[in-house]
C-alpha cells in the first residue's frame, strides 16, 4: 500500500480537516490554478485560430506555391509563361501536391459616372478551387468561371462600397495597352469580403480568358500556375521539389519560369504572425509562474497548519521523504481540482466564442471581425501535462521545509 498517498487521500477527504487558516489558502491555490490554466488554454486557442485564420485566407488569395514569369516581378506589365502538358503531369506527380490551377492577370480602372478605381483583375477557369471565395460570398453568387458567357464580375465589398455598385450592375471598366485603351463592360455577379484590406481593395475576379485576350496572349500563355499542397508544414519541402523540377524546364517560348511560396510573396504578414508565439510563450511563463507561487504559498501554509500531525507522524516512525510525499499528493489533489476547474472554463469560453462569437475585433486592424479560436487537443493536453509537471516541481522546495521539524517541539505547537 501507498501510505502517503492513503494519507493525503484521508485528511484531504476528511470532513472539517480545513482549519481557518489553511481554507482561504487551499482556495486560493486552487483558483490560481484554474485561471492560470484558462488563461493559457484560450491564449493558444486564439492565437492558432488568428494564426491559421489569416494564413488561410493569404492562402486563399494566392494558394501556397506560385509559379510565374521570372521577369513578373520586375516588369511593370504582365509576361506570362506557357506550361506544357508535361511539367503539369510532373507536378501532379509530386507527392506533397494536392492541386494545381492557372490563372491570368490583368490591370484596368472601373469606373463609374461619379467615381474611378484601378484593380487587378485575376482571371479564373472551371478548374480553379472557389471554396475560399464562396465561404466568403456576401452578396449575389459565385460566377461560374470559365463557363460562364460574357463579362462576370466578381468584386470586394469595399470596391463595392466605394464604386456604390451593388450585384446586379453593369459597370466599364478600361484597359491601357501599349497603343490602344480597350473599353469592357462587366456584370457585378456577386460581392465578397474578407476583411483582409490588402486584397479586398486591389483584387476582383472574372473568367479566364479575359485577361488572356487583353493582354494578346496566346491560348497555352497565361500568368501563372497556383500549386495546393497537402501539408503547410512540409511547405519548403513542397517547394524545393518544385523549384528543382521547373528548374530543369523552359516553356516552349523559351521564358523562365520561378516558384515562390506564400510567405516569400507576403513575408510582413507572415513575420508579424511568427511573432505572435513569443507573446504565447510570454504568457505562459506568466501564468506557470502565478499557479506556481500560488501553490508555493499555499502549500507552505498547510505544512505550517499541520506541523502537529507531522511531529506524530515522526514520532510513529515516518521517514521525512513519506512526510514529503504525503503533502506533495495532497498538493497535487489540489491542482487536480483546479486544473478541472481550469478546463472547463477554457473549453467552455472556447465553445461560446465559435457558437456566437461574442468577442468582437476590429477588421481594419486585425483581419477578422470575431477573435478567432482553435482547439487543438494535442496542445491541449500537453500544457494540463506540462502545468501539473511544472506546479510538482517547484513544489519539491517548500517540501523540505518538512525536515527541519522535531518531533517534540512540534506535538507541542499550536
Amino acid at each position: 500500500m501507498n501510505l502517503p498517498l492513503f494519507i493525503a487521500k484521508r485528511i484531504y477527504h476528511e470532513d472539517g480537516h480545513q482549519q481557518e487558516v489553511s481554507r482561504p489558502a487551499i482556495r486560493i491555490a486552487t483558483a490560481g490554478v484554474a485561471i492560470g490554466l484558462a488563461v493559457m488554454t484560450v491564449t493558444v486557442a486564439v492565437v492558432l485560430g488568428f494564426k491559421h485564420t489569416i494564413r488561410d485566407k493569404v492562402v486563399g488569395f494566392g494558394s501556397h506555391i506560385r509559379i510565374e514569369n521570372f521577369m513578373a516581378s520586375q516588369a511593370t506589365f504582365p509576361i506570362p509563361i506557357a506550361p506544357s502538358d508535361s511539367l503539369k503531369q510532373a507536378l501532379n506527380k509530386l507527392p506533397g501536391i494536392s492541386h494545381q490551377a492557372n490563372y491570368t492577370m490583368v490591370q484596368g480602372i472601373l469606373k463609374t459616372d461619379s467615381d474611378f478605381l484601378g484593380l487587378a483583375f485575376k482571371g479564373l477557369g472551371k478548374d480553379y478551387d472557389v471554396t475560399f471565395l464562396q465561404q466568403h460570398l456576401v452578396e449575389g453568387s459565385l460566377p461560374n468561371f470559365g463557363k460562364e458567357q460574357g463579362y462576370p464580375l466578381l468584386i470586394s465589398r469595399l470596391t463595392a462600397n466605394q464604386l456604390q455598385l451593388k450585384c446586379g450592375d453593369r459597370i466599364t471598366a478600361y484597359f491601357i495597352g501599349n497603343n490602344d485603351v480597350r473599353v469592357r463592360r462587366f456584370t457585378v455577379k456577386g460581392i465578397y469580403d474578407t476583411n483582409m484590406v490588402h486584397f479586398d481593395e486591389a483584387l476582383c475576379f472574372t473568367n479566364y480568358d479575359i485577361p488572356q485576350k487583353l493582354n494578346g496572349w496566346a491560348d497555352d500563355q497565361c500568368s501563372g500556375i497556383e500549386l495546393c499542397v497537402t501539408d503547410f508544414d512540409q511547405i519548403e519541402e513542397t517547394a524545393k521539389e518544385v523549384a528543382d523540377l521547373i528548374g530543369r524546364q523552359s516553356d516552349k517560348y523559351d521564358e523562365t519560369m520561378v516558384s515562390e511560396t506564400i510567405q516569400e510573396a507576403h513575408p510582413n504578414i507572415f513575420s508579424w504572425l511568427s511573432l505572435l508565439d513569443v507573446n504565447v510563450w510570454i504568457i505562459l511563463v506568466l501564468m506557470v509562474c502565478v499557479a506556481g507561487f500560488t501553490m508555493i504559498s499555499g502549500m507552505l501554509i498547510i505544512i505550517l497548519e499541520r506541523t502537529q500531525m507531522i511531529g506524530t507522524m515522526k514520532a510513529l516512525g515516518a521517514r521525512n521523504s513519506t512526510v514529503r510525499k504525503t503533502f506533495l499528493w495532497f498538493a497535487t489533489f489540489i491542482l487536480l481540482r483546479g486544473m478541472l476547474v481550469g478546463n472547463i472554463l477554457a473549453l467552455t469560453l472556447i465553445v461560446l466564442q465559435q457558437q456566437m462569437g461574442f468577442i468582437r475585433l476590429d477588421p481594419s486592424s486585425y483581419y477578422v471581425e470575431t477573435a478567432p479560436m482553435e482547439l487543438d487537443f494535442l496542445a491541449f493536453a500537453a500544457l494540463n501535462v506540462a502545468t501539473l509537471a511544472v506546479s510538482v516541481l517547484v513544489l519539491l522546495a517548500p517540501s523540505l521545509l518538512v525536515a527541519h521539524i522535531h518531533p517534540a517541539r512540534s506535538m507541542r505547537y499550536e
